[in-house]
This record gives C-alpha cells, structure tokens and sequence, in this order.
C-alpha cells in the first residue's frame, strides 16, 4: 500500500499540473506567420519586437528597411477575427492565445508604443473585460519588476526563476521561463540525463508552487524531447515546429 502511494505521489509531482500548451516560438518566421500558428491552435505566439521610425516591426535581428510590422502581422489580423466572430478569435468558442512580445528593444520606449496600439482595438486583448481576448505577454527586455504594476493590465509579463515576485507582483506574471542550456546540454536523443532531469524538477517544482506554468526556451525541438519535457512536468512546449508538436502532444 505505502509503495502504491508513493507512486502515485511521484506520478502527480512529475507531471504537468496545467493542460499541455504549444508555444509558436519565432513564429514570424515561419511561411505563414499568425496563420499557421492560428489554425494549429497553438497557445502561445511569439512575435520579435524592434522600434523603428516610431513604429513597431518584427524581426529576429536588428531591423532592415519596410520589417512588417506588428500591426500588420498580429494585431490586425487578431481584430478581423474577433469582429468576424463576434467578439471571439475563433469560430471555436474554447479557443484563444497569448501574444508574446519578445522585445528587442528599450521596454521603456517599446511597451508606451505598444499599449497604444492595443487600446486601439481593446475589446480584443482586455481579458478584463473579455475572458477571450488575447493576453499580451511582454518577454525578452522586459522593465524592472519593481514596475510591473505601473503598467497596465493589459500587460502580463513572462517571469523568471531567479526573480523575486511580492504577491501582488506575482499576479501579473504570466508564465515562468528560462533557458534550457541552462540546465541541460542533451540533445534530444535517448533520455535525459538524470542529473539534468533533478535540476530540472526543482525549477519546475518551484514554478508549480507560485501555481505558474513553466516553459524552456533552446529546447531539443523533436518529438521524443517534446514527450520527455511534458512527462517532467514542463507545462509548455516551446516549438518551431507548431503543427508537428501539436500532433505528438495532444
């Protein structure tokens, strides 16, 4: 009996304590950026963001003449739908997704420029008001922590293991991140290495204890790495590769 509970307990403790989530990584760089994504239902989409000429653009690296902008690649099209659904992404009225805003640039010249644009289709990314409405999540340079309530709700941030939150703080963290290599050289092939795997276990536990999902970016993006990561409990799947995981993972 006693061995029976702890199996049991080690099973709950090593499994994700939230629904599978798929993360379009760069997802502007794929041949269809927002579509692709978008059709595959994945959860989190991820868009570079630069200033440039008083506008926001995306791309990986610093920006070249005429970058689409974020307006054209994500943010119009989000507000067609939800006027085209009747104030709903999808035709599926379960669906939605967080926007990640992975920002290259200043935050403090960024995030003024961006909240702007939001509020000029706000019905569309104020969860407030509408529990389907896209959560805009602001990665990569985000401002001090300290500032996080300055902003507003409008913005959820992406957090990190290595960043104290106070409660009230901790409510407009959206996720917790990190680097894999931080962690783990493997490459996907085989098992993961068990010292990794400990290492792992107590970052996630940590996350899982501020009830935050938790994700790695520079990942092994193949399908038996996707399936360890989500039996260790790595509640979203950070992936290039947004039709092929959503297949192996759900």
């Amino acid at each position: 009996m006693n061995r029976l509970f702890l199996f049991i307990t080690s099973l709950a403790l090593t499994t994700s304590l939230f629904a599978q989530k798929i993360h379009a990584h760069n997802d502007y760089a794929q041949p269809q950026p927002f579509l692709n994504a978008y059709e595959q239902r994945a959860d989190y989409i991820e868009a570079d963001v630069w200033l440039q000429d008083g506008k926001l653009v995306v791309s990986h690296d610093k920006p070249q003449a005429n970058a689409p902008t974020l307006d054209s690649l994500y943010l119009r099209p989000i507000a067609q739908r939800f006027k085209q659904y009747n104030d709903k992404v999808s035709p599926d009225r379960t669906y939605t997704f967080a926007l990640m805003i992975d920002v290259k640039d200043n935050p403090a010249d960024v995030l003024p420029k961006l909240i702007t644009a939001l509020q000029e289709n706000i019905g569309c990314f104020n969860r407030s008001a509408n529990p389907k409405a896209i959560q805009v999540i602001v990665s990569g340079n985000r401002p001090k922590v300290e500032t996080y309530l300055d902003y507003p709700l409008l913005l959820q941030f992406d957090g990190r293991p290595n960043e104290i939150y106070d409660k009230e703080t901790l409510q407009r963290v959206a996720l917790i991140s990190d680097n894999f290599r931080g962690y783990s050289r493997w490459d996907g092939t085989g098992d993961l290495p068990d010292l990794d795997r400990e290492k792992l276990k107590r970052v996630i536990k940590r996350a899982h204890n501020d009830d935050k999902p938790i994700r790695f970016w520079a990942i092994p993006d193949t399908p038996n790495a996707w399936k360890q990561f989500k039996k260790l409990g790595v509640d979203i799947i950070n992936t290039d590769k947004v039709a092929e995981a959503v297949q192996a993972m759900r």
